[in-house]
């Protein structure tokens, strides 16, 4: 991975090369048309370009690894006694497929939602 000088020169020779070809676009166009209408399709280019480039940027960024073993995560599980009938719903849990909890001697039944 780059660390963030490499990352400030990228973005710095980005910004350069965009400053020259908005530059030759400037000059190219003044000797063709009107100064104005040029600018404006040169400044638009230009943020178009910015914004596809950050979005892209975001795309290419690596999804975040799991968490800690001995950290708790979020689920919303429910479970059912199959002999007494008792419900437990379980909200964090050391992992994502948690045992289920025991009732009655027995494990308890993992109840599907209905959403």
């Amino acid at each position: 991975m780059r660390d963030g000088s490499e990352r400030v020169l990228s973005e710095r020779a980005v910004n350069i090369g965009l400053l020259v070809l908005a530059l030759t676009g400037l000059v190219a166009g003044a000797l063709l048309a009107d100064v104005f209408n040029v600018l404006v399709a040169v400044v638009v280019g230009y943020g178009v370009l910015r914004l596809g480039l950050a979005m892209l940027r975001n795309l290419a960024r690596p999804l975040p690894g799991p968490p800690d073993p001995g950290i708790l995560r979020r689920v919303k599980l429910e479970y059912r006694c199959a002999i007494c009938g008792a419900e437990a719903r379980m909200t964090v849990a050391p992992d994502e497929d948690p045992e289920p909890p025991r009732h009655c001697q027995d494990d308890m039944d993992l109840v599907a939602p209905i959403e």
